[in-house]
């Protein structure tokens, strides 16, 4: 891609005590994409989601996001650049003695001045541009089904108009029909809110349906970046299982029953 990256990550190093994780990883993520991340168990995958997002930091390397250092970024800096990003953790992390729209009106506290009536309103559009009932706002997370608790972690990524939305495994758990239907969701607020996705996953149905690109973590690194037409061509071993297994033959199947 001709364009400069809205995330650059150069010679990241990730370790646990002994343990490392990555060691000298580089990634780009370019303005406007859908990235799905893949790998298998003990990659990395969240782990390189919560360092691009400022919530670990690295043994060594650097993390631009928006042009900025974050690593480096003092902390009025790094508060500003927080607001042009949103995270949704598995199963929504919501906080569960909020309900969804006091959940959602988190985030919207940091901004200051904001009249909490118009704090009310955002988190109800938000809610909403979600795919959750209006009455929901009133819930609790303990009262929500999965995939209704997965659309208010969601809502509550996108309190802040952000660029950038980081998804950590959305549609785990989820049944077929509401898997897709929240891909669906997730490439529609792409196209009218102009959205950046990080996407870890490892769903071939989610990479086929609505991932621009794919980033594969194998031995310590991002070891190729590429369209899903692309990674059928690796030849890697872990590469080729993935995507020349059983279900990735099915994911292709439906994909290609869809466009026809």
């Amino acid at each position: 891609m001709a364009e400069d990256p809205i995330i650059r990550l150069r010679g990241i190093v990730n370790a646990f005590g002994p343990q490392v994780v990555h060691d000298g990883l580089d990634l780009d993520v370019y303005r406007g994409e859908i990235l799905g991340v893949v790998g298998g168990s003990g990659t990395g995958k969240s782990v390189l989601l919560r360092t691009i997002a400022g919530l670990r930091r690295p043994q060594a390397g650097t993390v631009e996001v928006l042009g900025t250092d974050v690593l480096r970024a003092d902390e009025d800096a790094l508060e500003e650049l927080q607001h042009h990003w949103g995270v949704m953790f598995q199963d929504g992390a919501l906080f569960s003695a909020l309900t969804v729209r006091e959940n959602v009106e988190v985030p919207l506290k940091s901004v200051r001045g904001l009249d909490p009536k118009l704090r009310r309103e955002l988190a109800d559009l938000k809610i909403a541009l979600s795919g959750l009932p209006y009455l929901a706002g009133d819930k609790y997370p303990s009262e929500l089904s999965g995939g209704m608790r997965k659309r208010a972690g969601l809502a509550r990524a996108l309190a802040l108009d952000p660029d950038i939305v980081f998804l950590d495994e959305p549609t785990a758990g989820l049944d077929p029909i509401g898997a897709a239907d929240f891909d669906n969701l997730i490439k529609d607020l792409r196209d009218t809110m102009g959205l950046t996705v990080f996407l870890v996953t490892h769903d071939l149905d989610t990479l086929h349906a609505i991932c621009t690109r794919i980033a594969v973590l194998a031995e310590k690194k991002v070891l190729v970046t590429g369209t899903m037409a692309e990674m059928l061509e690796v030849d890697h071993p872990w590469v080729r299982s993935y995507f020349h297994g059983p279900r990735a033959r099915a994911a292709i199947d439906a994909a290609e029953a869809i466009g026809n």
